[in-house]
């Protein structure tokens, strides 16, 4: 009688030693890559070159100018707790919008202090301050071996601009903060929408000649005290001037971003257009107060006493009713767009009588801004 054995389950090929270790170490990689997080260094290039690596993104920085707050902002929905310091030089932000960064982030009270960009730089302060990087302005960077000193603390050091070549340098410096941070996708998101906007206006001045430039004095600080007169010259709000299709008359004779224009200089230019600068840091002076901390009639009333000052009656802006007052807070940051748009108006007001720079700013405070940006921050006398 014949029988059939049972069928034995089939055995598995053994894996040759070499075969083994590969998938072991495959599928301990996979592991790792689904459990710990990553930590992918981060590549930094600043403005004048330098190449910096972070082995993360940055999460203590110390900036030199208040106004890199307000970069942030634009880009982080908690711009205080990327901070280690700062120089708490609140009058480059106004009395009210610090007041509105307090209020929604009270760690702002707990930063280190730092020397500004208009102070004298103290290595000592940005070493005691630990921050895992220290972010500082062009036109007041270290010298050598300061950079080196502080470098030799390990801490990595780049430099960004918002006020020597806003045009050129808001771009490259917001975004090397969106990388730093960790906020690049945030960073790109608001360039594409200030790129928009920049285009917007020049697109309407492209055949624009030499001959329909009107003379531009802007004046910023105005009547902070008894001489007269500051003046942007080659570089920063004189590009903006530029943009929009004026004439800059500070540009002839100020090699620098800003210097000073003499009285009898200013009336034999005869500006076709005046604009001011103020804010809340000009109370106790003969200067334009505006900002949220103002209403609109108190801004114009000083606005008022600024051009009733000896030699401007005569000017061609005054008798035309072309006079301005904007807030100097506007200016040097980040949101360098709401300056562009209201020089256009104010300068081709034939040209962009539909732009409306507060819908602008609304745009920017609700899709972009952890702090929202409050006015007045803009007047016309008449």
């Amino acid at each position: 009688m014949a029988f059939t054995l049972p069928a034995l389950p089939a055995r598995r090929p053994r894996l040759a030693p070499a075969r083994l270790l590969v998938a072991l170490v495959t599928g301990l990689l996979a592991w790792t890559t689904l459990v710990l997080p990553s930590r992918a260094e981060v590549q930094l290039t600043d403005l004048t070159g330098r190449q910096v690596t972070l082995t993360a993104p940055a999460k203590r920085l110390l900036i030199d100018d208040g106004r890199f707050l307000v970069a942030l902002a634009l880009i982080q929905p908690d711009p205080v707790s990327v901070l280690a310091a700062w120089p708490r030089d609140i009058n480059r932000l106004g009395k009210n919008t610090y007041d509105a960064y307090r209020a929604k982030f009270p760690a702002i009270e707990t930063l280190a202090k730092v020397a500004s960009s208009a102070g004298s730089l103290s290595v000592e302060q940005v070493v005691a301050a630990r921050p895992d990087l220290a972010v500082f302005s062009l036109g007041s960077q270290p010298s050598e071996e300061e950079r080196a000193r502080i470098e030799a603390a390990g801490i990595p050091v780049v430099v960004i601009d918002f006020f020597t070549h806003p045009l050129t340098n808001t771009e490259p410096s917001l975004r090397l903060l969106g990388a730093a941070t960790g906020a690049s996708e945030k960073a790109e998101a608001f360039l594409a929408y200030r790129r928009a906007h920049l285009e917007a206006v020049t697109s309407k001045l492209a055949n624009l000649s030499p001959a329909e430039r009107p003379r531009v004095f802007l004046e910023p600080h105005a009547a902070m005290t008894a001489d007269c007169c500051n003046s942007p010259g080659r570089g920063n709000v004189g590009e903006i001037i530029d943009l929009v299709g004026g004439a800059n008359i500070g540009a002839a004779v100020i090699p620098r971003a800003f210097g000073k224009l003499n009285l009898e200089y200013v009336i034999a230019q005869d500006p076709q257009v005046y604009i001011a600068t103020g804010g809340s840091h000009m109370e106790g002076t003969g200067g334009l107060l505006i900002g949220p901390e103002y209403t609109a009639e108190r801004a114009r009333e000083t606005l008022a006493r600024v051009i009733a000052r000896p030699g401007f009656a005569g000017l061609a802006a005054v008798r035309d009713k072309r006079v301005y007052g904007l807030s100097h807070q506007m200016l040097n940051s980040a949101l360098d767009l709401f300056a562009v748009e209201i020089l256009a108006k104010w300068i081709h007001p034939e040209r962009f009588g539909a732009l409306d720079v507060d819908a602008t700013v609304a745009e920017v405070n609700a899709r972009f801004l952890a702090v929202p940006i409050e006015g007045p921050n803009w007047v016309a006398l008449d």
